[in-house]
């Protein structure tokens, strides 16, 4: 399959060197899943200094949203001018500054305007080292994209757990300044080695690019988009269980808060354990095989999540939906970078922040004219659709 980006060599590019290419891009994965879980569990203490309603800082916290969704598209073009790794390297500088901005304000409408930044390069960055990283799974020819996605997970769970080991001695402002420098470090270790590499170029590519992704036609363009459904479809499960499986446990079933927090732990736990298997898994099933089995496996663990009348059973359904979810999204993502290049991965992303963003407000609605356990099993609805989608799309993509 051909390659994204251009590169100045034709020649394949050494073993060792797509080793240290795909030790990079992890550990830029990593980066940031720690800097967007840092931000977050500092999110109460930035409201409190703000003095934000409940409502102002709902609006201000879209300002992520709306950075993202509004850079990733742009980003695709960055790409495909200047190469995934040199934007992958200015996002991960941007995103680490900009982390640091939100204790600096004092109004929810200064911390919407410098969220707004910290979107932009977090939705860059997303767009730029998935882009990377279709490259390198290419030349590799093994589907390695989960692992990437694994060590967003790891890298988010180190962030939260230890923004929460130092919530109580640092304050906001020392902390996530803390994480710029971090980043930066990171930044600069890391993307020395992507600023040293070109893109992998594999052996049977023709050097005048032609068999490169298509063009962004009619059908591709709708090629890419249901992929990135089928991502739209993955993250509106994550964002509703991460906003309201608490809620879910501790209401409906009875939980405890502490019991109830543990419900979107075992989610995020089986989502990284099943990242973490994910190649293995798509080695042995093939593209097609893993997002349907994933969808169907996501689709039943929330039937059981949401409708349980016990707590230890909701916590199964919790773990099993989790498994299943996990490699849905970056299958998605490769299957509609393969196609498209940059631009495929910026669609692909984009629907599929659409759907992180979509989850939360759309349980509520559905949870007010219902109740919270009609309205989960939406997900499940949904990761049947991925599941359908991925087998209608089986010939597409290499899929």
């Amino acid at each position: 399959m051909p390659l994204i980006n251009k590169a100045r060599s034709h020649s394949a590019v050494p073993g060792h060197d797509l080793t240290r290419l795909r030790i990079a891009l992890t550990v830029f994965f990593a980066l940031d899943g720690f800097v967007f879980a840092g931000w977050v569990v500092r999110i109460p203490a930035i409201k409190e200094q703000t003095g934000a309603s409940a409502s102002a800082l709902g609006l201000a916290l879209l300002g992520v949203s709306a950075g993202a969704v509004i850079t990733m598209t742009l980003t695709g073009r960055l790409c495909r001018r200047f190469g995934s790794h040199p934007v992958t390297v200015v996002c991960g500088v941007l995103l680490s500054l900009s982390v640091a901005l939100p204790p600096l304000t004092h109004s929810a409408v200064e911390l919407g305007a410098v969220l707004l930044l910290f979107g932009a390069a977090y939705g860059g960055i997303n767009v730029a080292f998935n882009s990377a990283a279709v490259d390198l799974v290419t030349a590799l020819r093994r589907p390695i994209m989960p692992s990437f996605h694994a060590a967003f997970s790891l890298g988010g769970m180190i962030g939260a757990g230890l923004g929460g080991l130092v919530a109580g001695s640092l304050s906001p402002t020392r902390h996530l300044l803390g994480l710029t420098v971090i980043g930066l470090i990171v930044t600069a270790l890391a993307g020395r080695t992507l600023l040293r590499h070109e893109p992998p170029v594999t052996p049977d590519r023709d050097p005048s690019g032609t068999d490169g992704p298509r063009r962004l036609d009619a059908r591709t363009r709708g090629l890419v988009t249901v992929f990135g459904l089928i991502a739209l479809c993955t993250a509106y499960g994550e964002g509703a269980l991460a906003d309201w499986g608490a809620l879910h446990l501790e209401q409906d079933l009875g939980a405890s808060p502490g019991a109830a927090a543990v419900g979107y732990s075992c989610f995020a736990l089986a989502m990284t354990v099943g990242r973490l298997s994910g190649t293995t898994l798509l080695e042995r099933l093939g593209r097609t095989r893993t997002v349907v089995a994933g969808g169907t496996t996501a689709a039943a663990g929330m039937l059981l999540g949401s409708l349980a009348p016990s707590l230890w059973a909701a916590l199964l359904g919790f773990g099993v939906a989790g498994l299943g979810l996990a490699n849905l999204f970056p299958v998605a993502v490769e299957r509609a970078g393969r196609l498209a290049g940059p631009s495929g991965v910026a669609i692909a992303s984009t629907l599929g922040y659409g759907g992180m963003l979509l989850g939360p407000p759309a349980i509520g609605f559905m949870a007010d004219w219902f109740s919270l356990p009609a309205a989960l099993t939406s997900v499940a609805v949904l990761a049947a659709v991925a599941a359908a989608i991925g087998f209608a799309t089986r010939r597409a993509g290499a899929g």
